[in-house]
């Protein structure tokens, strides 16, 4: 199963009533407000402050967006009702890029195999016809999913640290250009980039209507950015280890290993006192 479903592939499983459990993941201060306004049929709201994330009272430990224990994870999985056999596909309003992707690291992360992002997002999706409703979904809770720790590669901040003094090594920082610069910071306390770090913006892996680029493309693109590397030496962030995911999306699309997730992000080490760059690489 491919990590990335098409619109018009969706509302044709749902018009065959294939078994599907939809995930909104659409992010932000009115989020649920939006979801309960309007939502794909079926689709349940999970929430990345409280659902894919365990915020700390300080950031600098791990960053503002921390994952969760896996137990508690696994347990809210089977809350969704989601277990092992499950068809899930997940949708935010940002092509993946608001809490979509992350969603589908986390479930990955977990042993689930049968779980894609919609290409394009809640808007592609009502373009190609899929049913709207309105309110709360109920779910179908199930056990616990079963699990043994996140089995996807995770990268400390220390390890970030290292690969920045080894050319072997890549850190991939997917925000945008201005951000990476140290321009402009609307989030953080410090604007600029990791040391030896590479920007390549999440941005650049769409094309000019918000789609993912085909895996050729993609693969193509990141096979010339990564050069012989290995995948283990590789690590990407963002700002706080949500966006990130977009690209690990995206070189999973293009059938490449994928690297290792800094969950901590830029929100963690512009807070530990480490050495802040600017400018361009």
């Amino acid at each position: 199963m491919e990590p990335i479903i098409q619109p018009q592939q969706l509302a044709t499983l749902l018009q065959q009533q294939q078994p599907i459990i939809l995930v909104d993941a659409r992010s932000g201060p009115t989020a649920r407000d939006k979801y309960k306004t309007e939502h794909l049929q079926g689709a349940l709201f999970t929430d990345l402050e409280t659902d894919l994330a365990r915020p700390t009272a300080n950031p600098e430990n791990g960053g503002r967006h921390p994952l969760p224990p896996t137990a508690e994870f696994a347990a809210y999985v089977g809350q969704l009702g989601i277990t092992p056999e499950s068809h899930v596909v997940v949708y935010d309003e940002m092509s993946g890029a608001n809490a979509a992707a992350r969603f589908w690291w986390m479930l990955r992360a977990l042993g689930h195999k049968n779980v894609q992002v919609l290409d394009g997002g809640y808007d592609a999706a009502k373009q190609a016809g899929v049913p709207i409703a309105s309110g709360e979904e109920k779910a179908n809770p199930t056990t616990p999913y079963p699990q043994t720790g996140w089995k996807l590669p995770i990268a400390t901040v220390q390890e970030i640290e290292q690969a920045t003094q080894n050319k072997d090594s890549m850190v991939i920082d997917v925000r945008a250009a201005a951000r990476f610069r140290g321009e402009t910071e609307p989030i953080d306390l410090v604007a600029g980039h990791i040391p030896g770090a590479v920007n390549i913006p999440f941005t650049s892996n769409l094309n000019e209507k918000g789609f993912y680029l085909s895996p050729e493309e993609l693969k193509e693109k990141y096979k010339q950015a990564l050069g012989n590397r290995k995948p283990e030496n590789v690590m990407v962030h963002c700002g706080s280890g949500v966006t990130a995911c977009h690209t690990l999306l995206a070189m999973d699309q293009a059938g490449l290993p994928m690297p290792k997730l800094y969950v901590g992000s830029w929100s963690e080490w512009s807070r530990s006192g480490r050495e802040v760059a600017t400018g361009e690489v």
